[in-house]
């Protein structure tokens, strides 16, 4: 049950990424491409947390897990605060 969440999720974060990059490249609005690329970086957080607790049960990735997240929200803080219009 758990790896079927875990895939939703994931899944969820990844079409969310192409959503927010396909109305960035309509519109030119770059809110909208760093929320992309924050959501890219979210889809790569939940492959992480599926590799993590489903795949590899033995090994510990919650360092990369946690890296990819903050990167991933450094980004968004980064397009909210220095590039806005």
């Amino acid at each position: 049950m758990a790896a079927l969440v875990y895939s939703l999720c994931t899944l969820t974060a990844l079409v969310c990424a192409c959503l927010l990059l396909r109305a960035w490249r309509r519109s030119g609005y770059r809110l909208l491409f760093w929320s992309g690329l924050c959501f890219a970086g979210l889809t790569l957080n939940n492959l992480f947390l599926v590799v993590d607790k489903v795949m590899l049960p033995s090994v510990d990735l919650s360092i990369w897990r946690t890296s990819v997240a903050l990167l991933a929200m450094a980004v968004l803080l980064y397009g909210l605060i220095w590039d806005s219009e």
